[in-house]
């Protein structure tokens, strides 16, 4: 019988700082802000008889990553319906309703996303993780849940798992 843990991942490290705005309908967004984003990592896996399976500093370094490259841009979502983005040299130009709003290319991430939201981000940056299929196999993940926090109280989740 096989014994399953889950190793929980939320240092003050695991952040970014990043702009949005989230749409709400085709016609009502909120206005360009940004926040203090915490992620944070549960990963379910089999323990091994020496008591371990996996490293958690793997999995620490590489929401770290996540994080730092997210830090310090602006978020667009690429799939949004409502939003239009428009590249013009050094520039995206976002469309939404009857507005064009500008933006530098080299303040700007496009994630391949629906809004920018802590559920959509959750979901983001739990598909980073889980598309190395044989990095989830060598480390024995059964499951993890990604969680994204813009403040106290207010957070997403996503789930992936096997079971």
């Amino acid at each position: 019988m096989s014994r399953l843990a889950t190793i929980e991942i939320f240092r003050e490290d695991l952040n970014f700082s990043a702009g949005h705005f989230t749409i709400f309908s085709a016609t009502h967004r909120e206005k360009l802000h940004g926040h203090n984003y915490q992620v944070s990592a549960a990963i379910t896996t089999k323990i091994e008889e020496n008591g371990l399976r996996v490293d958690y500093r793997h999995y620490h370094d590489k929401v770290a990553t996540l994080c730092q490259r997210l830090n310090l841009a602006f978020l667009l979502p690429a799939k949004s319906r409502y939003l239009k983005i428009e590249e013009h040299e050094n520039y995206y130009h976002a469309h939404f309703d009857q507005e064009m709003i500008p933006f530098l290319k080299k303040d700007v991430i496009i994630l391949p996303i629906e809004n920018t939201t802590i559920e959509e981000l959750s979901d983001w940056f739990l598909q980073q993780l889980v598309q190395d299929q044989a990095d989830l196999d060598k480390n024995g993940v059964q499951a993890i849940t990604l969680r994204v926090s813009s403040n106290a109280g207010r957070s997403g989740s996503s789930t992936w798992s096997r079971l």
